[in-house]
């Protein structure tokens, strides 16, 4: 297959398109990355308890990718008539995308144990972790090279980490055990690390999918990574015997039952901008701009969560999140020099690089 659907969306786009598709994309990737962990907070600390239920939501959301593939769809179907195809998604990549939506959905679960027993400002600052696994997991499964700001950036990463760890009894919160606390804790970094595991599995998954990968085609595996992650969260609410228990819940928020259902639409939405966020600024310019985006916005959530939810505010949180944004830095850093030095080899490089006769 050719490189036809990537071909539509960018005829006739001028940079200055490009760059507003940028900059929208930037916001919508901002509101997911910000605003999912605080309205899934908000659920439980207002009388929420189902975490399967909160897991659920965070890939329910997946219809409004519809949206974006009809309109797609639609441009393609102007300019081919009947002859355009409806999906692009071959048997291979769609095997890979359920065994990753699976993977999602349990790391959903994860996630949300994390966020039910820790402030919002100390689950960010653990997932921020997650870049360090990213990199040992990229080694093996991708065989990305380490370098050494990707091995600083694991080093102060693990230690920002580490000391989260180390006072972990200050800012646990009220009505909670130190037991519910602890098992929040190591489930985020059971969240992390799986999320890390998943990202160079992707990658892994396209380099083996014998297809072109297109903007569309992300956006089709998308959708079925979404769903099967929600059909999985969806058993385990069953067992759990969420959908009876939401009712009753639901009368019993302390905000309301319209503002319970409200919170719950809007986390379904939000965690669905973090989603086609991301794919967009992938596709508007790179995914090393994505994860700079991501990692900007880290201090942003912190500030958020102590702000909306009086959270506590402790000198080691302070420490940890300048290790973080240290760790970032430096990764992000080897990233463009590494881009540099592809783009602009030097005499030795191309000499390496010539193949024998």
């Amino acid at each position: 297959m050719t490189n036809q659907t990537m071909e539509e969306m960018n005829t006739q786009m001028s940079s200055n398109t490009r760059r507003g598709l940028l900059v929208l994309n930037c916001v919508i990737l901002a509101i997911g990355n910000c605003a999912g962990p605080l309205v899934m907070r908000l659920y439980f600390v207002r009388g929420g308890k189902r975490i399967w239920f909160s897991s659920w939501l965070e890939t329910a959301g997946w219809p409004f990718i519809f949206i974006p593939l009809i309109i797609i769809y639609m441009r393609r179907r102007s300019k081919k008539g009947s002859n355009a195809e409806l999906f692009f998604m071959k048997p291979r990549l769609f095997v890979g995308s359920v065994v990753i939506g699976i993977l999602t959905g349990l790391d959903n679960y994860l996630y949300a144990y994390g966020v039910a027993k820790l402030p919002v400002s100390t689950s960010a600052l653990i997932i921020a972790s997650q870049l360090a696994f990213t990199a040992v997991f990229a080694y093996f499964l991708v065989k990305m090279k380490f370098t050494s700001y990707s091995v600083n950036a694991v080093f102060l990463l693990s230690i920002g980490a580490g000391v989260l760890a180390l006072h972990t009894s200050s800012d646990r919160p009220a009505n909670e055990s130190s037991k519910e606390y602890y098992l929040g804790f190591f489930m985020t970094i059971a969240a992390a690390v799986l999320y890390a595991f998943i990202l160079p599995l992707i990658e892994l998954i396209y380099m083996k999918a014998k297809q072109a990968i297109t903007y569309t085609l992300v956006l089709e595996m998308q959708m079925v990574v979404c769903f099967f992650a929600t059909i999985f969260c969806t058993v385990g609410m069953l067992v759990n015997n969420d959908f009876q228990a939401i009712p009753r819940e639901a009368k019993e928020y302390e905000l309301g039952e319209a503002k319970y259902y409200l919170v719950v639409v809007l986390s379904g939405m939000i965690w669905q901008c973090f989603f086609l966020g991301e794919l967009g600024v992938v596709f508007s310019a790179s995914s090393l701009v994505s994860g700079i985006v991501i990692a900007v916005l880290l201090p942003v959530t912190e500030i958020l969560a102590v702000i909306f939810f009086a959270e506590k505010f402790q000198a080691e949180k302070g420490v940890s999140l300048a290790l973080s944004l240290w760790g970032f830095v430096s990764y992000f850093y080897g990233e463009i020099q590494d881009n540099k030095r592809k783009k602009n080899p030097t005499p030795e490089t191309q000499l390496l690089q010539t193949p024998n006769p």
